[in-house]
């Protein structure tokens, strides 16, 4: 389920219930965000490097444009990256693995943190109150919570039936020269 749809739900029953301090959310969220980007960023400086140094020199190519990124859009990039759902994961990583300067990625990260993981949660809370946008979001956020489940369900099952139904191997695709049915047979007809 994409991490805004989450956030924003959280603000809708942040207003339903009393005992939910919408601050304490908010400011959790922002604090989980930053951690989570930073375990990314010193992943990325750790690991990430040191293996993309060993490559060939094509790589390391790409490696020297990606730190010219991050020198000139580093804190923007981190900033929007928040709100593109696959580009969240990597973009600390690649910041770490670039170099970029701890100090300008915390910042941005924290700036990141707090419109993203905060501010979804503070507009969701307010939307809550307005009711047709209420019904509005819980719809959406139903949907999303709906498809969440039914998809991975849906999935499984299909995989299982493909296996019931012994879907054929590679190697068994090949069909002899009797059609595949094997030495002495006769073929079948529609009418038996």
């Amino acid at each position: 389920m994409p991490g805004d749809t989450v956030l924003f739900t959280a603000g809708l029953v942040a207003q339903a219930s009393p005992g939910v301090d919408l601050w304490l959310l908010a400011g959790g969220t922002a604090v989980a965000a930053t951690a989570g980007n930073a375990v990314g960023y010193w992943t990325g400086a750790r690991y990430g490097r040191p293996w993309l140094e060993k490559r060939p020199p094509k790589v390391l190519a790409h490696l020297a444009r990606a730190e010219a990124f991050y020198e000139r859009f580093g804190p923007v990039a981190l900033v929007v990256a928040r709100f593109i759902p696959w580009a969240r994961t990597f973009v600390p990583v690649l910041a770490g693995v670039s170099r970029m300067r701890y100090s300008q990625f915390l910042a941005a990260t924290l700036a990141g943190a707090l419109v993203w993981g905060a501010g979804l949660i503070v507009l969701g809370y307010f939307a809550a109150t307005v009711p047709w946008l209420k019904t509005a979001a819980y719809a959406v956020a139903g949907t999303a919570v709906a498809l969440s489940v039914v998809v991975p369900v849906v999935a499984a099952v299909r995989r299982r039936l493909a296996r019931r139904r012994g879907a054929p191997s590679a190697e068994g695709t090949e069909q002899d020269d009797d059609g595949g049915r094997g030495a002495g047979q006769r073929p079948s007809s529609s009418t038996e």
